[in-house]
């Protein structure tokens, strides 16, 4: 992977320094996981934070989890290891803009009966008679708009987003109200309150059968041997990367699949033209634009 990307950096700005921890939470819903990846057999998952993977773990997978950057395997190693999460560069991003929510009209006790809810068809109305106001909407397009992030990320982590992305995260958060009840969505109360829902009952995670691996992705499958692994959960790594790259470790997933293998990857950027949306849709976190589930024949 090409230096210049904020997964190698460790950093989703421009500055020079030593990798940093980006994610100290997961904003994808492994549920989506659990539901396509084959059992039992090795599994390949980019470790990220770690839940994904100790999720998979937990239902009997053989999980081997990469990261480039060795911020992020020192985290997950210290969660295996029994540590608490911490928060990330991500995750600080995002307990920021909930504390601008108030300023936008979005008051908290507002929210929280909102996130109350778990009539779908109601969220909805909620949500466009009392939260998706003028007021939100003119906030959200100052703050999330391309000139205003290149003043605090770099021009790579920029030029992933789509453009217009005030409106197509709006899209998506109505998307999700429409489907998914709010009262058990852990992510939608984790995005606008920072806290889990009341009486959430964490799923359960484990730490055996976890191989963690400091290394770019490509190049670590490119080493392992052909039928390697019967499923391959990849987050979104190609936002941010070059055309060749993405070549490249495709080519490197479907020698190192089983016949039969199924692959998860997800972006921030909106399908292309006639792309199914179904499964981007089933995903709680809300935030991603694609999400492809394929079989490798």
């Amino acid at each position: 992977m090409s230096a210049t990307t904020p997964w190698q950096r460790g950093r989703l700005d421009a500055r020079r320094g030593k990798p940093r921890l980006l994610f100290g939470q997961m904003y994808e819903d492994s549920e989506i996981e659990a539901e396509v990846l084959p059992s039992p057999g090795r599994v390949f998952c980019i470790a990220s934070a770690g839940s994904t993977s100790m999720a998979l773990a937990a239902r009997g997978l053989s999980v081997t989890a990469v990261d480039i950057n060795p911020a992020q395997v020192d985290y997950v190693r210290a969660r295996l290891e029994g540590a608490a999460p911490r928060s990330g560069t991500a995750d600080r991003f995002f307990a920021a803009g909930r504390r601008f929510l108030p300023l936008m009209g979005l008051r908290r006790s507002l929210i929280r009966q909102f996130l109350q809810l778990s009539d779908p068809s109601a969220q909805v109305r909620f949500w466009r008679a009392h939260l998706d106001t003028a007021r939100f909407r003119a906030a959200l397009a100052v703050t999330i708009n391309p000139l205003a992030l290149r003043a605090i990320y770099s021009s790579t982590f920029v030029r992933i987003l789509p453009q217009h992305f005030d409106r197509i995260i709006r899209a998506r958060l109505e998307r999700c109200w429409a489907l998914h009840p709010n009262r058990t969505n852990p992510y939608a109360w984790r995005f606008f309150l920072g806290t889990d829902p009341p009486d959430y009952s964490a799923p359960r995670l484990a730490a055996d059968g976890i191989e963690l691996v400091c290394a770019d992705a490509a190049g670590y499958l490119e080493s392992c041997p052909p039928a390697s692994f019967i499923g391959f959960t990849l987050s979104n790594i190609l936002d941010g990367t070059e055309p060749a790259y993405g070549e490249r470790l495709m080519a490197a997933v479907r020698r190192s699949a089983q016949d039969g293998a199924v692959v998860v990857l997800r972006s921030f950027l909106e399908p292309p033209p006639g792309e199914s949306t179904e499964w981007a849709a089933r995903d709680r976190s809300m935030l991603w634009g694609r999400l492809t589930v394929e079989t490798v024949h």
